[in-house]
């Protein structure tokens, strides 16, 4: 008598059958990549997890009228899940939490413009299915789990529950080996030869973070993977290996609804680390000032490129024309002999952005602030836009010094997938910042960049070299035989990038202001070049650490700073790396303190 039902029948009763419709309706969010013909990953596991959820959550609480008020945050979440999983193929994620938390009512109401009706419409719509929902749970038993069956299922549950906890505290015992090792007699030693096959590559969606995932086993701080292993001084035994609990958080995170309360965990240990970073820092002080406090109005903007090679730039000798607006700027310089520090963007980034010395590149976290709070200590407002990412493993350590900004907007709903937004959507906003009437503005893009996919960083009409991987959701990236396609793609991401520099140097233009630009890559790529078999990056070749810089300066900038640029030039061939940036930038501003 499942649930207590007195029959079957019951559950055809309208209400009781409006409710559990309504619960499946939640649970099949995750299965929504199906109707746009996409695959999902381990479905039957999803499913098992969440009838689990569901079996423990309707034991616990005996009928649906109780529990009912915890599913108020997946109603409100369901329209922006059944969004992302449309427009980005991805449902929600911390990243996107810190979106929602970050995003002030005046730029929600920016973004949304006329829109902002429709989304009323739809959470007033989404607030009645919840409400009628739980109408229809307080005022019926037919679903209330009122036999005793719901004891012996609490009982399982405790009992496994209390082997996970046991197994996580004390470990447990590895599995035996596969037999499919097997012993060769060979020179008079035994030796032990694995037959079992190599494991297959990592999917598309791992490879979206594949650019600080190469490096994560070099940050000698970054804290281990769990293991179910314990140390030998362990007071209790290990558990056997057939009891482990098949229980992994990220996995539970991909289950509807219940992965929001994953999702919100990490956003609430996200919020405290950077929370106790920012106490950490709150005392540090550069003592910055403006060397010429009557100056005219200023705008420093600095954009941090991602994944761009030097040699592929047609400024530095490339030979296809990958710069044919740049090449027209007569007051661009390019830096040609610049290196950066880690070919990691969590790792790179903090040492272009602070003070933090190449040596400790590995190591996280760092003592001091950026770059944007030393110009706010001279004065300057300042922005961080930024077309990445906000939290998780690989961008919180960016995001620590985003937050020290005035204004901080993460516009990249997609994060690194296929459907990302392209760089252009930092433009209007760079545009109301340059509009901001602040006399003294620094504004920081964080641009997407050359990242992997390359083929989807840029819109169809710069899809130049050919054949190309435009198009292909789901290309063989790892596949040789696509290294023409491949190149080609990189090489229209960076005919994009010229397009987006240009178009953020128009823009400054226009302000009739003294304006000036630097443009630096996190780290470059290698992509199979010459016999090289390798592409993309962590690989620490030359491609990945020799990457592109250049200056831009408007005409009245040149008039005020005759000096600087008379340096500028006469060091643009000089070794440089990322750690130059710090005291550069704040040079380019006339920007001073004690300790520079």
């Amino acid at each position: 008598m499942l649930f207590g039902h007195p029959n079957m029948r019951s559950m055809l009763r309208p209400a009781n059958l409006f409710i559990v419709l309504t619960y499946l309706a939640l649970s099949a969010v995750p299965f929504t990549p199906f109707f746009f013909g996409k695959t999902i990953n381990q479905p039957t596991r999803i499913i098992a997890m969440e009838f689990i959820a569901w079996l423990s959550v309707w034991a616990l609480f005996k009928r649906p009228a109780w529990f009912h008020w915890l599913l108020m945050p997946a109603f409100l979440a369901l329209p922006v899940a059944l969004y992302l999983h449309t427009y980005f193929g991805q449902g929600i994620s911390t990243h996107h939490l810190g979106i929602i938390a970050e995003t002030s009512p005046k730029e929600a109401l920016e973004f949304l413009g006329h829109k902002i009706w429709l989304l009323l419409g739809i959470a007033v719509g989404v607030i009645a299915w919840w409400w009628l929902a739980w109408r229809a749970a307080r005022r019926t038993r037919d679903l209330d789990w009122a036999d005793p069956s719901r004891w012996f299922i609490l009982g399982l549950l405790a009992i496994a529950f209390s082997i996970w906890l046991y197994g996580h505290a004390y470990g447990i015992q590895p599995a035996p080996r596969p037999a499919s090792a097997s012993k060769v007699q060979g020179g008079g030693k035994v030796k032990t030869v694995a037959l079992v096959a190599s494991e297959p590559a990592a999917d598309e969606e791992e490879s979206e973070e594949e650019d600080d995932d190469a490096t994560e086993t070099a940050d000698t701080s970054a804290t281990p993977a769990a293991s179910v292993s314990s140390t030998s001084s362990s007071p209790l035994p290990k558990l056997p290996s057939w009891a482990e609990i098949p229980f992994e958080a990220e996995a539970f995170g991909r289950t509807w609804p219940f992965g929001l309360a994953v999702h919100g965990y990490d956003f609430w240990k996200e919020r405290t680390y950077l929370s106790d970073l920012a106490h950490k820092s709150s005392l540090f002080k550069f003592g910055a000032h403006h060397a010429n406090q009557a100056s005219a109005p200023q705008i420093v903007v600095m954009v941090i490129g991602e994944s761009s090679r030097y040699d592929r730039w047609s400024l530095n000798g490339y030979k296809r024309e990958t710069n044919p607006l740049l090449k027209h700027e007569a007051n661009l310089v390019s830096l040609s002999n610049m290196i950066t520090a880690v070919s990691a963007t969590r790792l790179s980034v903090p040492v272009l952005v602070s003070r933090k010395p190449a040596t400790q590149s590995l190591k996280a976290g760092f003592s001091e602030k950026s770059f944007l709070s030393a110009f706010k200590e001279a004065g300057f407002k300042t922005y961080w836009l930024s077309n990445q990412m906000s939290f998780g493993q690989f961008d919180t350590p960016i995001s620590v010094f985003a937050n020290e900004a005035d204004v901080t907007q993460f516009l990249n709903l997609g994060g690194f997938t296929n459907q990302s937004n392209h760089d252009q959507v930092l433009l209007d906003p760079l545009k109301n910042a340059i509009a901001d009437p602040a006399p003294k503005k620094l504004i920081v893009l964080h641009t997407l960049g050359n990242h992997w996919n390359y083929s989807h960083r840029y819109p169809q009409e710069f899809d130049q070299w050919q054949p190309s991987l435009f198009g292909i959701d789901n290309p063989a990236y790892t596949d040789l035989k696509m290294k023409q396609q491949l190149n080609n793609s990189y090489d229209n991401s960076i005919l994009y990038t010229d397009w987006f520099l240009s178009q953020v140097i128009g823009a400054l233009k226009s302000s009739d202001q003294l304006t000036s630009m630097m443009y630096v890559s996190d780290h470059g790529q290698t992509l199979y070049d010459g016999s090289c078999k390798l592409a993309f990056h962590g690989h620490n070749t030359q491609f990945e650490f020799h990457i592109p810089a250049l200056v831009w300066y408007s005409d009245l900038y040149k008039s005020n700073y005759p000096a600087k640029i008379e340096r500028l030039l006469r060091n643009k061939g000089a070794k440089l790396a990322t750690e130059n940036i710090f005291h550069s930038l704040l040079d380019m501003a006339d920007i001073r303190y004690e300790t520079e």
